[in-house]
């Protein structure tokens, strides 16, 4: 708990290139309504386009701004592991990871942090009742589909949105997972760090989020992308085992 006596909360943003979307999502986060000591992480992968430089001269003027600049092992899954353990060296309470490009809506976070009450690690699922993926590509639609399809089968994980980036964490489930032991540098980290705190029986629940494609900035997701996850997600299979995944 912070000193006020709330609870900390941070929404720790992996980024690349999102200095058309970054200002307004952090004004929109630390706008929320919710009874809480809340702060911005930003995980910069030393974005060329000027996203760190956005949120440095936010930061000068907000002490809940925090900037992550990333020169080395960069991508979506070591900025991630990075962004979760400066995180709890912030002393959050609670970790909020969302995308920098307004898919994820802020206005779900609360709904995250109230779930948090009784859940350990909560997902923004566009996959339950009340849940949506809207403007996106009916052949995107298809791909997530099948791609969700296979890991729920695989990995017997009881959510339906495995491959959802919008998640609230308690403190203790990122302590647990040995962040410095997680493998992925890309967007399977999504999937891995859900399977690992799976294996080690902690509790995990899904709220229903609208998920809406950006407007602005491009798409760091291809189908190369997709093709590696995958690989990622059957490696991640034979090397976390009920057996030798214990808690940090």
């Amino acid at each position: 708990m912070s000193g006020s006596g709330r609870p900390k909360i941070v929404t720790m943003i992996p980024t690349f290139n999102e200095a058309e979307n970054i200002r307004d999502l952090i004004t929109a986060i630390l706008a929320l309504p919710i009874e809480a000591d809340l702060h911005v992480l930003v995980a910069d992968d030393n974005s060329p386009d000027g996203t760190a430089a956005i949120v440095k001269d936010m930061a000068s003027s907000d002490p809940r701004v925090h900037l992550l600049l990333r020169l080395k092992r960069r991508g979506r899954g070591a900025g991630g592991i990075d962004g979760f353990k400066a995180a709890l060296e912030l002393g959050a309470d609670l970790v909020v990871e969302m995308d920098g490009d307004l898919s994820h809506q802020p206005k779900f976070i609360p709904a995250l942090v109230a779930a948090a009450r009784d859940l350990d690690l909560v997902l923004g699922s566009r996959f339950v009742k009340g849940g949506r993926d809207a403007d996106r590509s009916l052949i995107r639609r298809f791909i997530t589909i099948l791609i969700r399809l296979f890991i729920r089968r695989r990995f017997r994980v009881p959510v339906r949105d495995v491959s959802s980036g919008f998640r609230c964490f308690r403190r203790e489930v990122l302590a647990a997972l040995d962040l410095d032991d997680l493998t992925s540098v890309g967007p399977s980290v999504v999937l891995e760090t859900l399977y690992k705190a799976h294996l080690l029986g902690f509790r995990i629940g899904e709220i229903p989020i609208e998920f809406v494609d950006r407007t602005r900035g491009k798409t760091k997701l291809s189908a190369l992308t997709l093709f590696e996850t995958l690989i990622m997600a059957l490696k991640f299979k034979r090397m976390y085992t009920p057996a030798n995944v214990k808690r940090a």
